[in-house]
């Protein structure tokens, strides 16, 4: 069939006028997000600039309930509640506690996770296959606090006594058998010093020194990362070497830190969250964990504690802070 000029442009106008219907339509799709993590919204900086990248933006498709953020230990089940009572397409969560409060409020609406070690603490069958409602990504947090005593240990050879501090709000005792038993076979003593609260951490780490210690593997948990500034002031005034999770605080005066990069894991959790409210399901949907491990020194901060390293150790490092 043969169109006039006049048909053809009535037939392209009719069309264009369609489209924008279509395209509407699609994006008329809102999704629904809740939250359940016992640190700030201000560190979501990289999670949410990800989701952006996968199409998902908060106000124009993506709403997002924050009233779980930063929130208290003993306020997770109340949240948890309230947060599926008003029956998000998912909701994220972090830590142990936070995913518990969640699990035991809703079997059905996905929940999309990060915490140390999602088998080993009960909340999934499996890696490869997760089961129930329950996803995410699990942090290595064992193997890692372990292999950070070994470099605290390869980089203080001549220290025969250092600390922990852990959080027992997200701790397992378990654990702790890594850096132990690291210690014990190289003859490091290591005492083990427990927080609960901010208020704690200082106290603690004073008594870390006190009882002898000449160093601080400052363990995976929430509670720390969120006061890691006040852990460096304080440690760097009592010129106690230390060292932490995630790559980016030796950045930001950390001595030490070994492990992936903080902004590498939000992007990583994201893009798990993504795929579950595109129609993945957290059954199906495989357990993630970092690939990616990074060594950092800053020797900035080790000049301020009066520390020099060996050349051959530096060599190790992925990166050397001047």
């Amino acid at each position: 069939m043969t169109l006039t000029r006049r048909e053809l442009i009535a037939a392209l106008g009719g069309a264009a006028a369609a489209w924008p219907i279509a395209a509407r339509a699609q994006q008329l799709r809102f999704y629904r997000v809740a939250v359940l993590v016992p640190i700030p919204a201000s560190v979501f900086t990289a999670f949410f600039d990800e989701l952006r990248q996968h199409g998902f933006v908060e106000g124009q498709n993506l709403a997002v309930d924050r009233r779980g953020f930063d929130a208290r230990y003993d306020r997770f089940p109340a949240i948890a509640a309230e947060l599926v009572k008003a029956g998000p397409d998912a909701i994220m969560c972090g830590g142990d506690a936070a995913i518990r409060a969640a699990q035991a409020a809703t079997a059905t609406i996905p929940i999309v996770a990060s915490t140390d070690d999602m088998v080993g603490s009960g909340l999934v069958r499996s890696l490869s296959r997760p089961g129930g409602n329950t996803t995410g990504v699990s942090l290595l947090a064992a193997e890692l606090d372990g292999k950070r005593q070994e470099i605290l240990i390869d980089f203080l050879p001549a220290a025969r006594r250092m600390a922990v501090l852990a959080d027992t709000q997200t701790t397992d005792p378990k654990r702790l058998f890594a850096p132990e038993d690291d210690s014990r076979l190289r003859g490091v003593a290591l005492s083990i010093h427990a927080v609960e609260r901010s208020e704690d951490i200082a106290p603690a780490i004073g008594a870390a020194k006190a009882a002898g210690a000449a160093a601080l593997n400052v363990l995976a948990s929430p509670l720390l990362h969120g006061n890691r500034h006040a852990i460096i002031v304080a440690t760097t005034a009592l010129r106690l070497p230390a060292i932490y999770q995630w790559a980016e605080t030796a950045q930001e005066g950390g001595l030490l830190a070994y492990g992936p990069r903080f902004s590498d894991f939000f992007r990583q959790w994201a893009r798990q969250l993504a795929k579950v409210l595109r129609g993945a399901k957290p059954e199906d949907l495989p357990v993630e964990q970092p690939t990616k491990f990074e060594l950092v020194v800053n020797l900035k901060t080790a000049r301020a504690i009066g520390l020099e390293f060996a050349p051959t150790l530096l060599a190790r490092a992925d990166e050397v802070i001047e």
